[in-house]
């Protein structure tokens, strides 16, 4: 199927959103709750896998719905179409603070291989896949790199990033050892490994987890400061961990207590 060449504009600094134009009868696939806002010529199809129309028949759907659900998203995807005879816009927002990096998938050989969580949107005829690490280690040990999205097609796709992003060119042989979580996206020629950290002292004590990406050259890496597994560990660790103490206790038997007061005094005899 050939894809939509859509224009774009990426807004905001740290809470982005992409605002997509489309051509009449273009069209913007987007993740499940990543709509922001559009203009009214725009219809909404939820469709039954990737919304790429790459598959044919009820196989096909079957296929990429399995694929979508193997990642962790949703069996459905929203498709966004221009049906007006003039351009239409439409905006997808970040789930949390970070960065949205286009996708160019022509210039990266029509293939990217990104977190299983990151994908935001895309012009329609990109197809989702998933992408299991060849290597046992991975599966086992990897976390957040054993199952990762694929991303195919000659289109123009959004991957959002937490915190910073950074690109880096891996030459042929160079190594990049990376915490798993903050490996973003990388092209297929990268060579993806978990390696174990070496030291027992510093797998218990170090903070860092017990295993590393181990990311070889030739290829393209994108890499984030902040995956949103570390952001959410570190909310959690920050909350109270039990409701109802005497401190939250007091304040309400105040509260309570207060407002009866204020009645009181207030005249309030109903």
């Amino acid at each position: 199927m050939a894809m939509d060449v859509v224009d774009y504009e990426i807004k905001g600094s740290e809470m982005q959103f992409v605002e997509v134009e489309l051509d009449p009868g273009e069209a913007a696939v987007g993740e499940a709750g990543s709509l922001f806002f559009m203009d009214a010529g725009i219809s909404m199809d939820t469709v039954f896998g990737d919304g790429s129309g790459g598959g044919s028949g009820l196989f096909g759907k079957l296929l990429g719905a399995g694929k979508r659900l193997v990642t962790g998203e949703s069996l459905f995807t929203t498709v966004y179409t221009n049906q007006t005879a003039s351009k239409q816009r439409v905006a997808f927002g970040a789930p949390y603070p970070g960065k949205i990096i286009p996708m160019d998938l022509r210039q990266l050989g029509g293939l990217l291989i990104c977190q299983k969580d990151s994908f935001l949107c895309a012009a329609r005829g990109v197809s989702l896949g998933i992408a299991l690490q060849r290597r046992l280690s991975a599966g086992f040990f990897g976390g957040e790199g054993f199952i990762m999205q694929k991303l195919e097609g000659d289109g123009l796709a959004f991957v959002h990033a937490g915190g910073t992003v950074v690109r880096r060119e891996l030459q042929p042989g160079q190594v990049l050892m990376v915490d798993t979580g903050c490996v973003v996206a990388y092209t297929p020629t990268v060579d993806f490994q978990i390696q174990y950290v070496g030291k027992i002292k510093t797998a218990l004590f170090g903070g860092e987890g017990l295993f590393f990406a181990k990311l070889t050259g030739p290829g393209t890496v994108w890499l984030q400061s902040l995956p949103f597994s570390r952001l959410a560990s570190r909310v959690f660790a920050a909350a109270p961990q039990r409701g109802g103490g005497k401190e939250e206790t007091a304040l309400g038997g105040l509260a309570v207590g207060g407002g009866l007061l204020g009645g009181l005094l207030g005249g309030n005899d109903k």
